[in-house]
């Protein structure tokens, strides 16, 4: 498939990898933002074509991961009233709160829905003026701008029986965070290609110098992330720490203009509590005060709902980089995706989900393999 193909080449792969052997002269860590390209990196097995100097850390990129426990929780009671249908995204059914998930709503009769677009669900609530229309508004940057459209067309249409529960988180911040952290290990990042396809890359600049890390924005496909990673190892090897483009056929340095507009007339920064993470200053998206009639937790009176979450679930260290999702005590048994702990073994960029579907058998060899050498050395 052209534009797909040519990024999948197994020979330029292999020269790739021969490339980041020869230049990596030290240990590094570097942190892949997105949970997209976590999974293309496990999916492919690009981490074993790297030099065992290398280490790949996981990030906080997949935004269903991070969506608070207290977001699902508002979800689930909302998607419970008979007067509402609630819309959303698939990947944000199977996401456990504290007491079930969309699906076990949608089971007990609820009208849950799952939409394309946030202007689909506008379309749902145009045609059924008698009940109350809700969209699930959860994603980084990425899907801001369609949701800030639907929040935006819902008013200039008077469909006052739509609203939208947002669950916005930016990554900057998140950044930010993990290199502030004490037992922050990242030494250089992969910066999510779709996200800077939006907002561009001028916001990491004060990050890379801050923090002395290169920062590298990359595609998805595994030329993308071996050339990222490239790309990462030469400034660690030469003591840099810049802004680069790797993904330059998507992203260009200001980004998309228009969309920030948009999303700058519909949203307003916040706070935000990131699942697993915790609140982190100035990382969230909200509705403006002028959007107010839309926001569905103020119109549903959930605003100062809290919970507690599950003290098993190890997915904030993992979504930090501080440790893998194998290494958690419930992987693959107590946690699988029929029955997850977390988020991030039920959504389609979650890590632990990418180590279930495509490395738990190696994982379980791996651990019997060790258990077998180890009793023959006793």
């Amino acid at each position: 498939m052209k534009y797909v193909d040519e990024y999948r080449n197994q020979e330029n792969a292999q020269r790739l990898a021969a490339a980041i052997a020869r230049t990596t002269t030290k240990p590094w860590s570097i942190m892949e933002v997105c949970g997209g390209q976590t999974h293309s990196i496990v999916k492919y097995g690009i981490d074993e074509l790297l030099p065992s100097q290398i280490t790949l850390l996981h990030g906080p990129g997949c935004p269903v991961c991070v969506t608070p426990l207290e977001l699902i929780d508002k979800a689930l009671q909302i998607a419970a009233r008979p007067e509402v249908i609630f819309c959303s995204f698939g990947d944000m059914l199977r996401v456990p709160g504290s007491g079930g998930d969309l699906f076990s709503v949608k089971a007990k009769g609820a009208d849950v829905r799952i939409v394309y677009s946030p202007l689909d669900a506008v379309k749902v609530a145009r045609e059924n003026p008698q009940r109350e229309v809700v969209f699930f508004a959860v994603g980084f940057e990425t899907t801001a701008p369609a949701n800030a459209m639907a929040v935006f067309q819902a008013q200039a249409q008077k469909i006052l029986n739509f609203s939208v529960l947002v669950s916005h988180v930016l990554v900057p911040p998140a950044i930010e965070a993990i290199l502030s952290a004490p037992d922050n290990r990242t030494q250089a990042f992969l910066a999510a290609g779709h996200v800077c396809t939006v907002m561009g890359f001028e916001e990491y600049l004060p990050l890379a110098k801050k923090f002395r890390v290169p920062i590298v924005v990359t595609g998805f496909e595994p030329l993308d992330i071996l050339h990222g990673i490239l790309m990462c190892v030469e400034q660690l090897e030469h003591g840099r720490a810049e802004v680069e483009n790797q993904y330059a056929r998507s992203v260009q340095r200001k980004g998309n203009r228009p969309a920030q507009e948009l999303m700058a007339k519909v949203f307003r920064i916040v706070d935000r509590k990131w699942r697993g993470v915790g609140e982190i200053p100035q990382s969230g998206f909200s509705l403006r005060a002028e959007f107010a009639a839309f926001d569905a937790e103020k119109k549903f009176g959930l605003v100062d709902y809290r919970v507690d979450e599950d003290s098993e679930c190890i997915s904030g260290q993992v979504l930090r980089g501080v440790k893998k999702p194998h290494e958690c005590p419930a992987f693959g048994t107590r946690c699988t995706p029929e029955r997850p702990l977390g988020a991030t073994m039920v959504s389609s960029e979650g890590a632990c989900a990418a180590y279930y579907l495509y490395r738990r058998h190696a994982e379980t060899f791996r651990v019997a393999e060790g258990a077998r050498k180890g009793a023959g050395n006793v």
